[in-house]
């Protein structure tokens, strides 16, 4: 039997522990039906300090234990945290991060889960590791955790005993790739049946939005910033786009790049590419109208740059997406 531990962090998201153990409580219960031994021995874990340590309310049929009192776990889950402030959720959590690393050390495989990475990258054990985490809290995760080799495309990685998943229903692969593991690619199949999990998804990016803030204090990026979102339709160059902003090309590149972490050209492309998306969810316009008012003129260089940035073809994302 596998010791799995389900780590009930400070501020984590109910609905990421929910699934967890609806998932494995499932696997159980397949194994229970069919007269077998259950695979999985679930404990939940929690702060020694927690503020509100009456979980068994919200638990009910589980008893859970005190970082302090945990016995040697085989599996560790990591949940995705509630709280946007993720700095703060790891200052919450550094008994976690201490109580993780030991487990680890004594022979523990850990699994995080969205932007649960967060807390497993504190623990250092990332560090030279590949890793995902949500597709929108990259950008955090790097500037945090720049040791790690952030893989953002990914829905689920592995290093060693180290996994991690991306986003919201990425949690599921991941899960699904435990249970393969653990119990074989039969019930994991099953599992994915039940739970109506498409297998198949290898990548996150077609679910992330693009947005980089304007606040900071470079009012001539802003200026920058405001031409291309006004102009991004036109099949002009960037060049054109910029040129009134009081600045010298290289000038107003150099720090477009330092305030926002990418070239005005990489700016202009995302918005050109969010503004086909919202076209291909949006509407049924013919394709090639899709491009023009994308900003695009040539249907090729459309297509090669929207697949490399979204991870799948307009068309394929016009079907998977689209709303009316």
């Amino acid at each position: 039997m596998i010791n799995l531990g389900l780590l009930l962090t400070n501020q984590y998201r109910l609905l990421s522990v929910a699934a967890i153990l609806d998932v494995f409580e499932t696997v159980n219960g397949i194994y229970f039906d069919e007269g077998r031994d259950t695979p999985f021995q679930i404990s939940l874990f929690y702060d020694d300090a927690a503020k509100n340590s009456d979980y068994t309310a919200f638990f009910p049929g589980y008893h859970p234990v005190k970082l302090c009192h945990s016995e040697p776990q085989d599996l560790i889950l990591i949940p995705s945290f509630l709280n946007e402030n993720i700095s703060g959720a790891i200052h919450d959590n550094h008994a976690s991060v201490l109580w993780l690393r030991q487990q680890y050390q004594a022979g523990a495989g850990l699994a995080s889960f969205c932007t649960g990475a967060f807390l497993l990258a504190a623990t250092g054990l990332l560090n030279g590791k590949i890793a995902t985490t949500h597709v929108d809290a990259c950008k955090a995760f790097i500037s945090a955790f720049p040791e790690v080799k952030l893989e953002a495309e990914k829905t689920v990685t592995q290093d060693g005993r180290l996994y991690t998943s991306g986003g919201a229903t990425s949690s599921f692969h991941l899960m699904l790739y435990l249970i393969h593991l653990h119990c074989g690619k039969e019930v994991a199949v099953r599992i994915a049946k039940l739970f109506a999990i498409d297998m198949d998804r290898q990548k996150q990016s077609y679910f992330s939005t693009f947005h980089i803030s304007r606040n900071h204090n470079d009012d001539l990026v802003a200026m920058a910033q405001q031409k291309i979102e006004t102009a991004y339709h036109n099949t002009g160059t960037i060049e054109e786009m910029i040129r009134d902003i009081p600045a010298s090309r290289r000038n107003i590149v150099r720090r477009f790049k330092q305030v926002t972490g990418i070239t005005p050209i990489e700016y202009l492309q995302q918005t050109r590419i969010e503004a086909a998306k919202k076209l291909l969810e949006q509407t049924v316009e013919q394709m090639t109208e899709v491009i023009y008012k994308s900003g695009y003129n040539d249907p090729k260089a459309f297509r090669k740059v929207f697949r490399k940035t979204v991870g799948m073809t307009p068309s394929e994302y016009r079907e998977k997406f689209y709303v009316g």
